[in-house]
């Protein structure tokens, strides 16, 4: 008990990460009320968009991408763990204050399965876990997003190949979206938009505050904030 206050008490930044209950208790609230009667976000190019089952696997690693990269900054980087989730904090928000605004769902979910493997059960429970509605912007796009853009600014993942597999485990994931069904393509196109929003407001505007007075305190400013990319 007291290496875990001791814990705590050496990483007081932790505490931001109490966000993410508060957020999930906010999703699966509005998943209970709105069902139907919502604005259907689906196109023709939905259309040309193939069903694969097996995408569900790196569809649902998207928890343990998040989950990972916020253990590691907990205890490697407090400032880049600070920014990381106050942009999971604006996204997330974002996208369900708009969902309650504005109740939106996708109607691309295959009625049966034509396949019965590993891959079809788990996309399945997957269904009865998330339903099709809240879907835009794609919280899994932003949740990419937000990974991504931590990973680059991180000094202990830096000219390691770490940020390249972190890039293409992204881009697959919000592949992946797409594959299973789960978004519409304009929900990934809303994402890629809210959480380059978010970026600017984030780590441009925000964090090109904070670097400045750690830098006329003489404190370290966070590696890469202004040079890498």
């Amino acid at each position: 008990m007291q290496t875990i206050k001791t814990f705590i008490k050496d990483h007081p930044h932790m505490w931001w990460g109490l966000y993410l209950p508060v957020y999930l208790g906010g999703f699966f609230l509005i998943e209970h009320f709105i069902t139907d009667n919502y604005w259907a976000t689906q196109t023709f190019i939905d259309e040309y968009i193939p069903f694969c089952e097996y995408f569900v696997i790196p569809y649902d690693s998207w928890s343990f991408l998040l989950l990972a990269l916020g253990l590691y900054l907990i205890v490697k980087d407090a400032e880049g763990f600070r920014r990381y989730m106050w942009s999971i904090m604006l996204t997330f928000g974002f996208a369900t204050i708009f969902c309650a605004l504005v109740p939106n769902g996708q109607d691309l979910r295959p009625a049966v399965m034509e396949h019965h493997n590993f891959c079809t059960w788990l996309l399945q429970n997957t269904y009865n876990l998330d339903t099709n509605t809240n879907v835009l912007p794609s919280v899994h796009v932003l949740g990419v997003l937000d990974a991504l853009y931590a990973v680059h600014r991180t000094p202990g993942l830096r000219r390691t190949g770490w940020r390249t597999f972190a890039d293409i485990w992204g881009v697959i994931i919000i592949c992946s979206t797409l594959f299973v069904k789960q978004h519409a393509f304009i929900d990934v196109v809303a994402g890629l938009v809210v959480g380059a929003i978010a970026y600017v407001i984030i780590y441009v505007i925000i964090g090109g505050r904070r670097d400045r007075r750690m830098a006329a305190a003489g404190k370290e400013v966070p590696c890469g904030e202004h040079t890498d990319p």
